[in-house]
């Protein structure tokens, strides 16, 4: 099921805290994925299907530095044949120490129009990733000089990344805090709920601010806050026109 435009949209205004709230109120509770964080936190919402590639352990006789010549060498395949507006996601075996990608190749991605670039592992230059107009979420920075230490070896199936299951096709969306995985089939409905519940959650800070208590409030387990919510809510979209 393709993403559509209303979809990526409203995804783009959502937070993976509320979609993975979302996401678990249907049984998914490992879609956040572990420990990577954006190189550029002030990007705005990172928001594509998944395209994919897979590293494993290296063997050396198979991955010396003159794989990287070969025209059909599996990353650099995939960075020419990741789609637009896709997220490119890489399994790196949650290991930084080799790096996934680095700037030239990213600055690439993003001159294809790529959405966005995860990898559990970690980038080198990320700095200068850091000042591109691409969201970028990895671990941590990769040393240099262990550039083969992984193999790059399947594109575009399905992978683990950070713990959480991608299948090509998935929902990707990234905020200033994370990544989190929707399956394609959930998109729609995901993403109308989290609408619905950032707006509800918008209200109830509003209330905090003005000392009101959360206590049959958030959750809304008083009616009346619901009712409060609905006179909100449409005093909101007649300020907006």
């Amino acid at each position: 099921m393709a993403l559509t435009p209303a979809t990526r949209a409203k995804l783009k205004t959502v937070s993976t805290a509320t979609l993975c709230s979302a996401l678990y109120k249907r049984g998914l509770r490992n879609q956040f994925i572990q420990e990577v964080r954006p190189l550029n936190p002030d990007l705005g919402n990172m928001v594509g299907e998944a395209f994919t590639l897979r590293y494993m352990p290296a063997r050396e006789d198979l991955n010396p530095m003159s794989v990287f010549t070969n025209r059909a060498h599996p990353q650099r395949k995939a960075v020419e044949e990741c789609p637009p507006g896709a997220v490119f996601v890489m399994d790196s075996r949650k290991d930084a120490r080799a790096a996934s990608a680095g700037s030239i190749l990213i600055t690439r991605l993003m001159v294809r129009g790529v959405a966005g670039v995860v990898t559990d592992g970690g980038f080198r230059d990320s700095p200068e990733i850091a000042r591109l107009g691409i969201p970028a979420y990895h671990q941590r920075p990769s040393a240099p000089t262990n550039i083969t230490l992984h193999q790059a070896i399947d594109i575009n199936v399905p992978i683990g990344c950070g713990d959480a299951p991608v299948f090509p096709g998935d929902v990707i969306v990234g905020d200033g805090e994370g990544v989190v995985v929707i399956p394609a089939a959930m998109a729609d409905e995901i993403a109308d709920e989290a609408v619905q519940m950032t707006a509800f959650e918008d209200f109830v800070a509003e209330q905090v601010l003005k000392g009101r208590s959360i206590l049959g409030l958030y959750p809304p387990t008083d009616p009346q806050s619901q009712a409060d919510f609905e006179v909100w809510r449409k005093a909101s979209v007649v300020c907006r026109k």
